[in-house]
Protein backbone atom coordinates (compact mmCIF):
# COMPACT_ATOMS: atom_id res chain seq x y z
CA UNK A 1 0.00 0.00 0.00
CA UNK A 2 1.30 3.72 -0.93
CA UNK A 3 1.78 5.88 2.13
CA UNK A 4 3.18 9.26 0.35
CA UNK A 5 -0.36 9.33 -1.73
CA UNK A 6 -4.26 9.82 -0.42
CA UNK A 7 -6.13 6.49 -0.24
CA UNK A 8 -9.93 6.24 0.55
CA UNK A 9 -11.09 5.41 3.44
CA UNK A 10 -13.85 3.46 1.84
CA UNK A 11 -11.47 0.96 0.66
CA UNK A 12 -8.84 0.92 3.45
CA UNK A 13 -11.05 0.68 6.05
CA UNK A 14 -15.01 0.03 5.47
CA UNK A 15 -15.91 -1.26 2.00
CA UNK A 16 -15.80 -5.20 1.41
CA UNK A 17 -13.66 -6.85 -1.80
CA UNK A 18 -16.94 -8.11 -3.29
CA UNK A 19 -18.91 -4.42 -3.42
CA UNK A 20 -14.82 -2.88 -4.29
CA UNK A 21 -14.62 -5.29 -7.15
CA UNK A 22 -17.47 -4.12 -8.90
CA UNK A 23 -16.58 -1.07 -8.46
CA UNK A 24 -13.28 -1.47 -10.21
CA UNK A 25 -11.69 -0.41 -13.44
CA UNK A 26 -11.74 -4.14 -14.16
CA UNK A 27 -15.31 -4.71 -14.03
CA UNK A 28 -16.05 -1.67 -15.73
CA UNK A 29 -13.97 -2.56 -19.28
CA UNK A 30 -14.95 -6.11 -19.02
CA UNK A 31 -18.03 -5.24 -19.08
CA UNK A 32 -17.45 -2.77 -21.85
CA UNK A 33 -16.51 -5.68 -23.87
CA UNK A 34 -19.03 -7.97 -23.06
CA UNK A 35 -21.49 -4.75 -24.36
CA UNK A 36 -19.37 -4.75 -27.55
CA UNK A 37 -20.31 -8.37 -28.21
CA UNK A 38 -23.90 -7.92 -27.40
CA UNK A 39 -24.00 -4.84 -29.88
CA UNK A 40 -22.20 -6.63 -32.36
CA UNK A 41 -24.21 -9.85 -32.11
CA UNK A 42 -27.33 -8.49 -32.21
CA UNK A 43 -26.26 -6.22 -35.43
CA UNK A 44 -25.21 -9.81 -36.99
CA UNK A 45 -28.51 -11.32 -36.36
CA UNK A 46 -30.59 -8.39 -37.44
CA UNK A 47 -28.58 -8.90 -40.78
CA UNK A 48 -26.65 -6.38 -40.78
CA UNK A 49 -25.09 -5.91 -44.82
CA UNK A 50 -23.27 -3.84 -47.18
CA UNK A 51 -24.28 -4.59 -51.07
CA UNK A 52 -25.79 -8.00 -50.20
CA UNK A 53 -22.83 -8.98 -47.93
CA UNK A 54 -22.83 -9.14 -44.07
CA UNK A 55 -20.77 -6.61 -42.45
CA UNK A 56 -20.26 -8.64 -39.21
CA UNK A 57 -19.79 -12.33 -39.19
CA UNK A 58 -19.76 -14.98 -36.60
CA UNK A 59 -16.04 -15.17 -37.17
CA UNK A 60 -15.74 -11.56 -35.96
CA UNK A 61 -18.05 -12.34 -32.63
CA UNK A 62 -16.20 -15.49 -32.06
CA UNK A 63 -12.84 -13.51 -32.03
CA UNK A 64 -14.59 -10.59 -29.69
CA UNK A 65 -15.63 -13.68 -27.37
CA UNK A 66 -12.24 -15.69 -27.51
CA UNK A 67 -10.73 -12.02 -25.93
CA UNK A 68 -13.64 -10.88 -23.78
CA UNK A 69 -11.68 -11.03 -20.30
CA UNK A 70 -7.60 -10.77 -21.21
CA UNK A 71 -8.06 -7.38 -21.61
CA UNK A 72 -4.89 -5.54 -22.63
CA UNK A 73 -4.84 -2.76 -20.32
CA UNK A 74 -0.89 -1.68 -21.68
CA UNK A 75 -2.00 -0.92 -24.93
CA UNK A 76 -5.48 0.82 -23.66
CA UNK A 77 -3.01 2.71 -21.60
CA UNK A 78 -0.63 4.39 -24.44
CA UNK A 79 -3.32 4.75 -26.26
CA UNK A 80 -4.97 6.93 -24.16
CA UNK A 81 -1.78 8.85 -23.80
CA UNK A 82 -2.73 10.17 -27.73
CA UNK A 83 -6.06 10.15 -28.19
CA UNK A 84 -7.16 11.49 -24.29
CA UNK A 85 -10.43 9.19 -24.93
CA UNK A 86 -10.91 6.13 -22.65
CA UNK A 87 -13.52 4.69 -24.69
CA UNK A 88 -11.63 4.86 -28.05
CA UNK A 89 -8.41 3.92 -26.41
CA UNK A 90 -10.32 0.42 -25.41
CA UNK A 91 -11.98 0.04 -29.02
CA UNK A 92 -8.54 0.37 -30.31
CA UNK A 93 -7.37 -1.67 -27.68
CA UNK A 94 -9.58 -4.40 -27.88
CA UNK A 95 -9.18 -4.07 -32.19
CA UNK A 96 -5.61 -4.97 -31.63
CA UNK A 97 -6.41 -8.52 -30.25
CA UNK A 98 -9.38 -8.78 -32.66
CA UNK A 99 -8.33 -8.09 -35.86
CA UNK A 100 -10.71 -9.57 -38.02
CA UNK A 101 -13.60 -8.04 -35.98
CA UNK A 102 -11.61 -4.34 -35.33
CA UNK A 103 -13.32 -2.43 -37.71
CA UNK A 104 -17.04 -3.64 -36.57
CA UNK A 105 -16.46 -3.02 -32.70
CA UNK A 106 -18.92 0.01 -31.15
CA UNK A 107 -20.38 0.39 -34.39
CA UNK A 108 -23.47 3.00 -34.31
CA UNK A 109 -22.48 3.42 -30.87
CA UNK A 110 -21.61 6.47 -28.65
CA UNK A 111 -19.56 6.40 -25.25
CA UNK A 112 -22.24 6.15 -23.49
CA UNK A 113 -23.52 3.42 -24.87
CA UNK A 114 -20.53 1.20 -22.86
CA UNK A 115 -20.34 3.68 -20.50
CA UNK A 116 -23.58 4.24 -19.66
CA UNK A 117 -24.61 0.75 -19.63
CA UNK A 118 -22.51 -0.52 -17.48
CA UNK A 119 -23.25 2.07 -14.91
CA UNK A 120 -26.80 0.33 -15.01
CA UNK A 121 -25.46 -3.30 -15.06
CA UNK A 122 -23.09 -2.57 -11.96
CA UNK A 123 -25.50 -0.65 -9.89
CA UNK A 124 -28.11 -3.39 -10.23
CA UNK A 125 -24.97 -6.37 -9.67
CA UNK A 126 -24.58 -3.57 -6.46
CA UNK A 127 -28.01 -3.77 -5.12
CA UNK A 128 -27.95 -7.25 -5.86
CA UNK A 129 -25.08 -7.26 -3.12
CA UNK A 130 -26.45 -5.18 -0.45
CA UNK A 131 -29.77 -6.72 -0.57
CA UNK A 132 -28.17 -10.03 0.73
CA UNK A 133 -26.16 -8.07 3.52
CA UNK A 134 -29.47 -6.37 4.53
CA UNK A 135 -31.60 -9.68 4.08
CA UNK A 136 -28.83 -10.99 6.96
CA UNK A 137 -28.85 -7.92 9.42
CA UNK A 138 -32.37 -8.70 9.50
CA UNK A 139 -31.83 -12.07 10.41
CA UNK A 140 -29.67 -11.10 12.75
CA UNK A 141 -32.29 -8.32 14.24
CA UNK A 142 -35.20 -11.14 14.23
CA UNK A 143 -33.24 -13.78 16.08
CA UNK A 144 -32.32 -11.45 18.57
CA UNK A 145 -36.32 -9.85 19.17
CA UNK A 146 -37.48 -13.35 19.33
CA UNK A 147 -34.34 -14.27 22.55
CA UNK A 148 -35.97 -11.06 23.85
CA UNK A 149 -39.56 -10.84 23.29
CA UNK A 150 -39.77 -11.22 26.99
CA UNK A 151 -37.32 -9.33 28.60
CA UNK A 152 -39.03 -6.25 30.45
CA UNK A 153 -37.27 -3.04 29.88
CA UNK A 154 -38.36 0.51 30.78
CA UNK A 155 -39.41 2.50 27.33
CA UNK A 156 -38.35 5.54 26.33
CA UNK A 157 -40.50 8.52 25.24
CA UNK A 158 -38.26 12.24 24.57
CA UNK A 159 -35.10 9.87 26.23
CA UNK A 160 -37.46 9.93 29.44
CA UNK A 161 -38.58 6.40 31.62
CA UNK A 162 -42.07 5.80 29.90
CA UNK A 163 -44.47 2.74 29.79
CA UNK A 164 -42.39 -0.53 29.66
CA UNK A 165 -41.91 -2.38 26.68
CA UNK A 166 -39.40 -5.57 25.84
CA UNK A 167 -35.86 -5.71 24.75
CA UNK A 168 -37.22 -7.64 21.72
CA UNK A 169 -39.91 -5.49 20.93
CA UNK A 170 -37.74 -2.65 20.55
CA UNK A 171 -35.49 -4.26 18.41
CA UNK A 172 -38.52 -5.03 15.81
CA UNK A 173 -38.68 -1.22 15.41
CA UNK A 174 -35.33 -1.02 13.99
CA UNK A 175 -36.39 -4.22 11.71
CA UNK A 176 -39.25 -2.70 10.08
CA UNK A 177 -37.47 0.25 8.89
CA UNK A 178 -35.16 -2.30 7.73
CA UNK A 179 -38.15 -3.80 5.99
CA UNK A 180 -39.19 -0.81 4.52
CA UNK A 181 -35.66 -0.56 2.86
CA UNK A 182 -35.86 -3.90 1.25
CA UNK A 183 -39.19 -3.05 -0.10
CA UNK A 184 -37.64 0.23 -1.60
CA UNK A 185 -34.88 -1.51 -2.81
CA UNK A 186 -36.58 -4.17 -4.30
CA UNK A 187 -38.83 -1.95 -6.38
CA UNK A 188 -36.31 0.34 -7.31
CA UNK A 189 -33.66 -2.65 -8.65
CA UNK A 190 -36.78 -4.40 -10.42
CA UNK A 191 -37.43 -0.89 -12.50
CA UNK A 192 -33.77 -0.70 -13.59
CA UNK A 193 -33.73 -0.88 -17.84
CA UNK A 194 -30.42 -0.64 -19.78
CA UNK A 195 -29.72 2.84 -22.23
CA UNK A 196 -29.32 0.73 -24.84
CA UNK A 197 -27.62 1.91 -27.87
CA UNK A 198 -29.65 4.83 -28.83
CA UNK A 199 -26.68 7.35 -30.53
CA UNK A 200 -25.60 10.60 -29.81
CA UNK A 201 -29.02 12.40 -29.32
CA UNK A 202 -31.13 9.35 -28.33
CA UNK A 203 -32.56 9.57 -31.87
CA UNK A 204 -31.10 6.40 -33.14
CA UNK A 205 -29.66 8.16 -36.03
CA UNK A 206 -26.91 6.32 -37.04
CA UNK A 207 -28.69 2.90 -36.80
CA UNK A 208 -31.36 4.50 -39.84
CA UNK A 209 -28.13 4.76 -41.50
CA UNK A 210 -26.94 1.38 -40.78
CA UNK A 211 -30.06 -0.15 -41.24
CA UNK A 212 -31.32 1.65 -45.02
CA UNK A 213 -34.20 3.43 -42.23
CA UNK A 214 -35.67 0.18 -41.51
CA UNK A 215 -37.77 1.28 -38.59
CA UNK A 216 -39.03 -2.51 -37.97
CA UNK A 217 -35.42 -3.60 -37.73
CA UNK A 218 -33.97 -1.03 -35.56
CA UNK A 219 -36.75 -1.45 -33.08
CA UNK A 220 -35.05 -4.84 -31.92
CA UNK A 221 -32.05 -3.78 -31.18
CA UNK A 222 -32.61 -2.61 -27.76
CA UNK A 223 -34.64 -5.38 -26.77
CA UNK A 224 -32.30 -7.87 -28.22
CA UNK A 225 -29.55 -6.03 -25.94
CA UNK A 226 -31.09 -6.23 -23.28
CA UNK A 227 -31.58 -9.98 -23.45
CA UNK A 228 -28.29 -10.45 -24.03
CA UNK A 229 -26.89 -8.56 -20.87
CA UNK A 230 -29.58 -9.96 -18.56
CA UNK A 231 -32.07 -7.02 -18.48
CA UNK A 232 -35.64 -7.07 -19.48
CA UNK A 233 -35.86 -3.80 -21.20
CA UNK A 234 -34.15 -0.23 -21.72
CA UNK A 235 -35.73 2.84 -20.87
CA UNK A 236 -38.26 4.51 -24.29
CA UNK A 237 -36.55 7.34 -24.70
CA UNK A 238 -33.26 8.93 -23.81
CA UNK A 239 -31.30 11.67 -24.93
CA UNK A 240 -27.40 10.89 -25.09
CA UNK A 241 -27.48 9.14 -21.28
CA UNK A 242 -30.11 7.47 -19.50
CA UNK A 243 -31.74 9.95 -17.05
CA UNK A 244 -30.05 11.15 -14.39
CA UNK A 245 -33.03 10.35 -11.85
CA UNK A 246 -32.54 7.03 -12.25
CA UNK A 247 -29.03 7.25 -10.05
CA UNK A 248 -31.37 9.56 -7.78
CA UNK A 249 -33.62 6.82 -7.45
CA UNK A 250 -30.68 4.41 -6.12
CA UNK A 251 -28.64 6.59 -4.13
CA UNK A 252 -32.00 7.21 -2.25
CA UNK A 253 -32.50 3.59 -1.55
CA UNK A 254 -29.30 3.79 0.09
CA UNK A 255 -29.49 6.80 1.94
CA UNK A 256 -32.83 4.99 3.66
CA UNK A 257 -30.30 2.07 4.45
CA UNK A 258 -28.14 4.86 6.12
CA UNK A 259 -30.79 6.19 8.04
CA UNK A 260 -32.08 2.96 9.45
CA UNK A 261 -28.89 1.77 10.64
CA UNK A 262 -27.88 5.37 11.94
CA UNK A 263 -31.36 5.54 14.12
CA UNK A 264 -30.30 1.36 15.23
CA UNK A 265 -27.06 2.63 16.06
CA UNK A 266 -28.11 5.52 17.76
CA UNK A 267 -30.40 3.64 20.26
CA UNK A 268 -27.29 1.17 21.11
CA UNK A 269 -25.26 3.89 21.45
CA UNK A 270 -27.34 5.29 24.36
CA UNK A 271 -28.67 1.69 25.69
CA UNK A 272 -24.62 1.33 26.14
CA UNK A 273 -24.25 4.24 28.35
CA UNK A 274 -26.80 2.88 30.62
CA UNK A 275 -25.20 -0.22 30.92
CA UNK A 276 -28.46 -2.50 29.57
CA UNK A 277 -26.84 -3.28 26.34
CA UNK A 278 -23.21 -3.44 24.89
CA UNK A 279 -22.07 -4.26 21.43
CA UNK A 280 -19.10 -6.31 20.77
CA UNK A 281 -16.06 -5.64 22.75
CA UNK A 282 -13.11 -7.92 21.64
CA UNK A 283 -10.48 -9.46 24.11
CA UNK A 284 -7.48 -6.85 23.54
CA UNK A 285 -9.57 -4.33 22.10
CA UNK A 286 -8.73 -0.68 23.66
CA UNK A 287 -11.57 1.63 24.38
CA UNK A 288 -9.62 4.67 24.87
CA UNK A 289 -5.69 5.57 24.57
CA UNK A 290 -5.62 7.06 28.21
CA UNK A 291 -8.70 5.77 29.56
CA UNK A 292 -8.37 1.82 30.25
CA UNK A 293 -11.32 1.08 31.64
CA UNK A 294 -13.31 2.39 28.69
CA UNK A 295 -15.83 -0.01 26.23
CA UNK A 296 -17.06 2.81 24.13
CA UNK A 297 -20.07 1.69 21.31
CA UNK A 298 -16.79 2.45 18.27
CA UNK A 299 -19.20 0.37 16.28
CA UNK A 300 -22.08 1.87 16.05
CA UNK A 301 -20.66 5.05 16.19
CA UNK A 302 -18.88 4.27 12.58
CA UNK A 303 -22.33 3.07 12.01
CA UNK A 304 -23.69 6.53 12.63
CA UNK A 305 -20.96 8.15 11.16
CA UNK A 306 -20.83 6.26 7.39
CA UNK A 307 -24.71 6.84 7.73
CA UNK A 308 -24.47 10.05 7.91
CA UNK A 309 -21.91 10.94 4.54
CA UNK A 310 -24.86 8.25 2.82
CA UNK A 311 -27.21 10.64 3.41
CA UNK A 312 -25.76 13.89 2.65
CA UNK A 313 -24.03 11.92 -0.52
CA UNK A 314 -27.64 11.59 -2.13
CA UNK A 315 -27.91 14.73 -2.66
CA UNK A 316 -25.50 14.57 -5.09
CA UNK A 317 -27.01 12.72 -7.72
CA UNK A 318 -30.18 15.03 -6.92
CA UNK A 319 -28.58 18.01 -7.93
CA UNK A 320 -26.63 16.57 -10.83
CA UNK A 321 -30.55 15.35 -12.14
CA UNK A 322 -32.21 18.45 -12.01
CA UNK A 323 -28.77 20.29 -13.39
CA UNK A 324 -28.61 18.36 -16.75
CA UNK A 325 -29.42 20.23 -19.91
CA UNK A 326 -31.33 18.93 -22.86
CA UNK A 327 -30.06 15.81 -24.16
CA UNK A 328 -26.77 15.78 -22.25
CA UNK A 329 -24.05 17.82 -20.00
CA UNK A 330 -21.04 16.51 -19.03
CA UNK A 331 -21.01 18.29 -15.63
CA UNK A 332 -22.58 15.15 -14.30
CA UNK A 333 -19.35 12.74 -15.39
CA UNK A 334 -16.81 13.52 -12.26
CA UNK A 335 -19.25 13.83 -9.68
CA UNK A 336 -21.34 10.52 -10.83
CA UNK A 337 -17.86 8.73 -10.69
CA UNK A 338 -17.49 9.53 -6.57
CA UNK A 339 -20.96 9.68 -5.33
CA UNK A 340 -22.69 6.37 -6.55
CA UNK A 341 -19.40 4.50 -6.42
CA UNK A 342 -18.74 5.94 -2.59
CA UNK A 343 -22.39 5.71 -1.76
CA UNK A 344 -22.12 1.88 -2.21
CA UNK A 345 -19.34 1.31 -0.84
CA UNK A 346 -20.15 3.19 2.71
CA UNK A 347 -23.52 1.43 2.71
CA UNK A 348 -21.44 -1.84 2.15
CA UNK A 349 -19.44 -0.67 5.52
CA UNK A 350 -22.58 0.10 7.38
CA UNK A 351 -24.45 -3.57 6.91
CA UNK A 352 -21.16 -5.36 7.45
CA UNK A 353 -20.93 -3.00 10.88
CA UNK A 354 -24.53 -4.05 11.28
CA UNK A 355 -24.71 -7.49 10.72
CA UNK A 356 -21.46 -7.61 13.49
CA UNK A 357 -23.09 -5.43 15.98
CA UNK A 358 -26.53 -7.16 16.11
CA UNK A 359 -25.07 -10.75 16.12
CA UNK A 360 -22.68 -9.85 18.86
CA UNK A 361 -25.12 -7.51 21.23
CA UNK A 362 -25.10 -8.20 24.72
CA UNK A 363 -27.81 -7.73 27.28
CA UNK A 364 -27.75 -7.34 30.90
CA UNK A 365 -31.23 -8.01 32.42
CA UNK A 366 -29.71 -7.04 36.55
CA UNK A 367 -28.80 -3.72 35.13
CA UNK A 368 -32.58 -3.27 32.86
CA UNK A 369 -34.41 -4.80 36.03
CA UNK A 370 -32.29 -2.10 38.26
CA UNK A 371 -33.34 0.12 36.06
CA UNK A 372 -36.90 -0.73 35.57
CA UNK A 373 -37.14 -1.21 39.53
CA UNK A 374 -36.17 2.39 40.35
CA UNK A 375 -39.26 3.31 37.76
CA UNK A 376 -41.86 1.13 38.41
CA UNK A 377 -43.43 2.48 41.69
CA UNK A 378 -44.46 5.43 39.52
CA UNK A 379 -46.10 3.69 37.05
CA UNK A 380 -47.61 0.98 39.19
CA UNK A 381 -49.72 4.40 41.15
CA UNK A 382 -52.77 3.36 38.56
CA UNK A 383 -52.97 -0.26 39.50
CA UNK A 384 -51.86 0.93 43.28
CA UNK A 385 -54.75 3.22 43.66
CA UNK A 386 -57.22 1.06 42.36
CA UNK A 387 -56.49 -1.51 44.89
CA UNK A 388 -56.84 0.92 47.57
CA UNK A 389 -60.10 1.84 46.24
CA UNK A 390 -61.22 -1.60 46.18
CA UNK A 391 -60.54 -1.64 49.93
CA UNK A 392 -62.43 1.38 50.41
CA UNK A 393 -60.44 4.36 49.62
CA UNK A 394 -61.76 6.98 48.10
CA UNK A 395 -60.20 7.65 44.06
CA UNK A 396 -60.23 10.92 44.11
CA UNK A 397 -58.88 11.63 47.52
CA UNK A 398 -56.27 8.95 46.96
CA UNK A 399 -55.36 10.22 43.21
CA UNK A 400 -54.33 13.54 45.02
CA UNK A 401 -52.42 11.90 47.40
CA UNK A 402 -50.11 9.60 45.22
CA UNK A 403 -49.70 13.30 43.50
CA UNK A 404 -48.04 14.78 46.55
CA UNK A 405 -46.28 11.32 46.84
CA UNK A 406 -44.79 11.33 43.88
CA UNK A 407 -43.71 14.93 44.10
CA UNK A 408 -42.06 14.31 47.16
CA UNK A 409 -40.18 10.68 46.21
CA UNK A 410 -39.19 12.62 43.47
CA UNK A 411 -37.27 14.81 44.82
CA UNK A 412 -35.45 12.54 47.23
CA UNK A 413 -34.48 10.80 44.05
CA UNK A 414 -33.26 13.89 41.77
CA UNK A 415 -32.26 16.10 45.28
CA UNK A 416 -30.91 13.55 47.67
CA UNK A 417 -29.48 10.60 45.37
CA UNK A 418 -31.44 8.17 47.38
CA UNK A 419 -33.63 5.36 45.91
CA UNK A 420 -36.95 5.99 45.02
CA UNK A 421 -39.08 5.24 48.18
CA UNK A 422 -42.71 6.09 46.80
CA UNK A 423 -43.82 2.67 48.10
CA UNK A 424 -42.71 2.83 51.91
CA UNK A 425 -44.82 6.43 51.90
CA UNK A 426 -47.40 5.09 50.17
CA UNK A 427 -47.57 2.25 52.74
CA UNK A 428 -46.98 4.56 55.94
CA UNK A 429 -50.55 6.22 54.49
CA UNK A 430 -53.28 4.60 56.25
CA UNK A 431 -55.72 6.29 54.14
CA UNK A 432 -54.54 3.33 51.19
CA UNK A 433 -54.70 0.46 53.52
CA UNK A 434 -51.86 -1.30 51.52
CA UNK A 435 -48.65 -3.07 52.99
CA UNK A 436 -45.68 -2.83 51.53
CA UNK A 437 -45.92 -6.76 50.59
CA UNK A 438 -49.08 -6.37 49.20
CA UNK A 439 -47.90 -3.27 46.60
CA UNK A 440 -44.37 -5.14 45.94
CA UNK A 441 -46.25 -8.07 44.64
CA UNK A 442 -47.95 -5.85 41.99
CA UNK A 443 -44.27 -4.93 40.50
CA UNK A 444 -43.68 -7.51 38.28
CA UNK A 445 -42.08 -5.86 35.43
CA UNK A 446 -43.89 -8.94 33.23
CA UNK A 447 -47.14 -7.18 34.32
CA UNK A 448 -46.73 -3.81 32.52
CA UNK A 449 -45.15 -4.57 28.98
CA UNK A 450 -48.67 -4.74 27.75
CA UNK A 451 -48.98 -6.84 24.07
CA UNK A 452 -45.28 -6.38 23.47
CA UNK A 453 -43.94 -10.01 23.98
CA UNK A 454 -47.25 -10.81 21.56
CA UNK A 455 -46.81 -8.09 18.97
CA UNK A 456 -43.01 -9.21 18.65
CA UNK A 457 -43.91 -13.25 17.94
CA UNK A 458 -46.74 -11.96 15.72
CA UNK A 459 -44.71 -9.56 13.68
CA UNK A 460 -41.68 -11.97 13.17
CA UNK A 461 -44.42 -14.98 12.53
CA UNK A 462 -46.46 -13.08 9.99
CA UNK A 463 -44.06 -10.46 8.10
CA UNK A 464 -40.33 -11.44 8.52
CA UNK A 465 -40.02 -15.18 8.89
CA UNK A 466 -41.73 -15.16 5.33
CA UNK A 467 -39.14 -12.39 3.58
CA UNK A 468 -36.60 -14.49 5.63
CA UNK A 469 -37.49 -17.98 3.85
CA UNK A 470 -38.02 -16.74 0.82
CA UNK A 471 -34.43 -15.51 0.87
CA UNK A 472 -32.86 -18.72 2.40
CA UNK A 473 -30.60 -18.62 -0.06
CA UNK A 474 -28.65 -15.86 0.68
CA UNK A 475 -28.15 -16.32 4.38
CA UNK A 476 -25.80 -17.02 6.72
CA UNK A 477 -23.14 -14.13 5.89
CA UNK A 478 -20.87 -12.90 8.36
CA UNK A 479 -18.88 -10.03 8.41
CA UNK A 480 -14.76 -9.08 9.59
CA UNK A 481 -14.87 -5.59 10.65
CA UNK A 482 -11.31 -4.21 10.13
CA UNK A 483 -9.76 -1.14 12.37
Amino acid sequence: MATDIYSSPLSERYAGKEMQYLFSQDKKFRTWRKLWIALAETEMELGLSQDGKPVITQEMVDELKSHAEDINYDVAREREKQVRHDVMSHVYAYGQQCPKAAGIIHLGATSCYVGDNTDIIIMKEALQLVRRKLLNVMKELADFADKYKDQPTLAFTHFQPAQPTTVGKRATLWLQEFAMDLEDLDYVMGSLKLLGSKGTTGTQASFRELFNDNDEIIDKIDPMIAAKMGFEACYPVSGQTYSRKVDTRVANVLAGIAASAHKMSNDIRLLQHLKEVEEPFEKNQIGSSAMAYKRNPMRSERIASLSRYVMVDALNPAITSATQWFERTLDDSANKRLSIPEGFLAVDGILDLCMNVVDGLVVYPKVIEKHFMAEIPFMATENIMMDAVKKGGNRQELHEKIRQLSMQAGRTVKEEGKDNDLLERIAADPAFGLTLEEMQETLRPELYVGRAPLQTTKYLETVIRPILEANADVLGMTADIKV
